[in-house]
């Protein structure tokens, strides 16, 4: 397997070009060239320790967590990043499924409300490979999730938790939970929330794996009975977790989406001019209809778009500049933009896409079996904050409008 300095380095030393060819070099050496294979209708055990092994080749390599500050072992600049996304999607890479909280929402959490002694636990923990899920989302709590009932009581230098979470992504293969429930009954709803790190491991904790309409079993249920947390792990003020979990939301709708537009443009758009380059039985292609060239043409603007969108809001992030909005804008259009491509890749793939009912378990929402992705493209509109909420966001706190009276 071959190595490669970290980037941090390397980009202190060269250009962006050296970067590109050192970066593409490392792709050619280090991407399974049959994981797509080996990856469709494999066994949980064999999606877990791909992905184990996946994360640390792209550690070693220094490309697991670009956007972390230097000191814990990121460091890229903008540019950079752009660069290794691309590249990683144009070599068809897996993605770290099973990292993705852990290095994104749990990450940016404890760096913008963890304690020194929370960093130093779990950021090193993070880097080796320990995996997180969020537990936010609740039956009756989802798009409205200032409705949390979950409940957390202080009992000493503990809380004991008692409740119900859904929606929680990787949940049966987690080693830790980031956790919102209620430890203020009686306080208005969004202030007497709490924050926590939950070992995933402790006593009283059952994980139910949800079937969905894929066959996939990704979302889970988690029920808490009597679950005892130490308040040291309490991450940031006791009443004070609606706050901390603005930073977690601000990542899943912001920074992650660098790498998926450019998996979208580079993976997911290319994939689908093949097709629609490709001849059919009697000789014609897709893209001799001027519709379907039409189309193709609208959906290249928009992922242009998109990809300017998110790079922005990378360097807005590094500036510290980021409006309250900038991040719901560009999940909207993420989400949105990933379905109406799916949708018409659909489309296109006509009968023969619906005889495709399997897909890699470490690819993305862009895979190319499109009835999947399709199905698989409304995790985005609905999950972290539905688009008519994200429109709300963007409306009340982006333009300043002002909320909708009771009686409207």
């Amino acid at each position: 397997m071959t190595g490669l300095a970290a980037p941090g380095h390397l980009a202190d030393t060269a250009d962006l070009g050296e970067f590109r060819a050192a970066v593409r070099d490392w792709c050619r050496d280090n991407v399974p060239v049959d994981w797509r294979r080996a990856q469709t209708g494999a066994s949980e055990t064999e999606f877990v320790a791909f992905q184990r092994e996946w994360f640390e080749r792209l550690h070693r390599a220094g490309f697991a967590v670009p956007h972390w500050p230097r000191e814990h072992g990121g460091g890229m600049s903008v540019e950079r990043q752009v660069v290794l996304y691309q590249e990683l999607a144009a070599h068809d890479a897996p993605r770290l499924v099973l990292s993705f909280v852990a290095i994104h929402h749990a990450a940016a959490t404890l760096l913008g409300a963890g304690t020194p002694e929370q960093i130093a636990r779990h950021l090193p923990a993070i880097a080796a490979g320990e995996i997180w899920v969020q537990g936010f989302s609740e039956p009756e709590a989802g798009s409205d999730l200032a409705a949390l009932r979950t409940s957390a009581r202080r009992d000493g230098s503990e809380f004991v938790v008692t409740g119900q979470k859904v929606w929680a992504s990787g949940a049966q293969y987690a080693d830790w939970c980031l956790l919102l429930a209620r430890t203020d009954p009686d306080a208005p709803k969004r202030q007497g929330i709490s924050y926590f790190l939950l070992d995933m491991r402790s006593p009283g904790i059952e994980v139910r794996p949800i079937r969905q309409a894929t066959g996939e079993a990704h979302f889970c249920e988690i029920f808490l009975d009597q679950v005892r947390i130490p308040a040291a792990n309490l991450i940031g003020p006791e009443h004070g977790g609606w706050q901390v979990a603005q930073r977690t939301l601000g990542a899943e709708r912001g920074l992650t989406m660098l790498e998926l537009a450019e998996r979208l443009g580079n993976a997911g758009f290319d994939r689908l001019v093949r097709e629609c380059l490709t001849p059919d039985p009697l000789g014609g292609r897709p893209i001799d209809d001027p519709l379907v060239a039409d189309r193709l043409a609208v959906l290249d603007i928009e992922i242009t778009g998109l990809r300017a969108l998110c790079r922005d809001l990378v360097e807005r992030h590094a500036t510290d500049t980021v409006g309250p909005a900038d991040a719901s804008i560009v999940k909207l259009y993420y989400s949105e933009l990933l379905q109406r491509t799916m949708d018409f890749a659909t489309e296109i793939g006509g009968v023969p896409a619906h005889t495709v009912l399997r897909k890699p378990m470490s690819g993305g929402w862009e895979s190319g079996a499109w009835v999947l992705d399709f199905i698989g493209s409304w995790e985005w509109t609905i999950p972290g904050g539905a688009s008519e909420i994200q429109r709300t966001i963007i409306a009340e706190r982006g333009l300043g409008l002002p909320r909708p009276s009771k009686e409207s």
